[in-house]
């Protein structure tokens, strides 16, 4: 956070690109490090305020609007994202496309988008730690950690309203490549399914197809059958989390190297052939430019493993 200091009181005017924002949202965003109970406490004490004035968590921050933040001990503050040079290359290497306001990554598999749950950070706090000088990066939507390909990143608030914007109302189009278990029906080219999150008494995530749940609708074609598996490409219509998997579980044709929705015995079968991860892929994005809304596709190409494994099962 510009002129943020952890040992002393702090003040941040906020500007128009994070006018809007919830107030603990974007302390959360901007105060790395610093666990949220913390935070939240700071705000309920008044150590946080807005205009010289208590705030509430939910209070939402505009333009002109001056923080003032208490000092918080750098004990307390637990570093995040990359400093090594080499790893900064690596990242800056991820990139597809860029402007003065959007970025579009090809994320490998086994990077999290977004610290948390353990993992220290993700994507979205490496770059941050790569771009000292960028005063804003928001993901504009998530894919699994195991899942590779293009991922959504805005550079400016305005433009990731229009984006999310675009998702909701079905103007951006998204592409994966899967290989699911099985001989996928020709005639099954949709599935409408609405999703429910459930949390086990573990604490594990997990997504069902339930009648209570959320529309969902997925977009099928096959490309190749193999002896058995299928290579699809999948089209989202909507985008709920683990939408792609879900479906293909539901629909008796698990994804292969799927650990939480997928076929033990399949997944099995698929390490022989050198499969060491999920089979899915994000291969492909449809969007307007936010600054000219002019038509934007890009694709990440198949990784090699993926390739070498398709090679192998023919």
């Amino acid at each position: 956070m510009q002129n943020f200091s952890p040992d002393k009181v702090s003040f941040f005017e906020v500007d128009s690109e994070h006018s809007g924002q919830r107030l603990d949202n974007f302390l959360i965003k901007h105060l790395k490090g610093v666990p949220k109970s913390r935070l939240y406490r700071l705000i309920r004490k008044g150590e946080i305020r807005v205009n010289k004035r208590r705030a509430q968590a939910s209070s939402r921050i505009i333009s002109g609007d001056v923080l003032r933040i208490a000092p918080i001990r750098v004990s307390q503050i637990r570093p995040n994202g990359i400093t090594n040079p080499s790893e900064r290359s690596k990242l800056n290497n991820l990139i597809i496309y860029e402007n003065d306001v959007m970025l579009i990554l090809d994320k490998p598999a086994g990077v999290a988008v977004h610290g948390g749950s353990g993992i220290s950070h993700g994507v979205i706090e490496s770059l941050r730690s790569a771009r000292p000088e960028q005063r804003y990066i928001e993901l504009v939507h998530r894919l699994d950690k195991d899942t590779s390909g293009i991922l959504l990143l805005a550079k400016k608030r305005s433009a990731l309203i229009k984006m999310q914007n675009q998702l909701k109302e079905r103007g951006m189009t998204k592409s994966y490549y899967a290989l699911v278990k099985g001989s996928w029906p020709i005639k099954k080219k949709t599935i409408s399914a609405p999703l429910l999150k459930n949390k086990l008494s573990s604490g594990e995530r997990i997504v069902r197809v339930d009648s209570r749940g959320k529309e969902s609708i997925t977009d099928f074609s096959v490309i190749k059958r193999y002896k058995n598996c299928t290579f699809l490409n999948i089209k989202l219509v909507t985008g709920r989390t683990h939408q792609i998997r879900v479906h293909c579980q539901y629909a008796g044709h698990p994804i292969a190297g799927d650990q939480k929705y997928g076929d033990k015995n399949f997944n099995a079968e698929m390490r022989s052939f050198g499969l060491r991860r999920l089979f899915l892929h994000a291969d492909k994005i449809g969007l307007q430019n936010p600054s000219t809304g002019v038509l934007l596709e890009k694709k990440a190409e198949l990784p090699y493993m993926l390739k070498k494994v398709l090679g192998k099962i023919c």
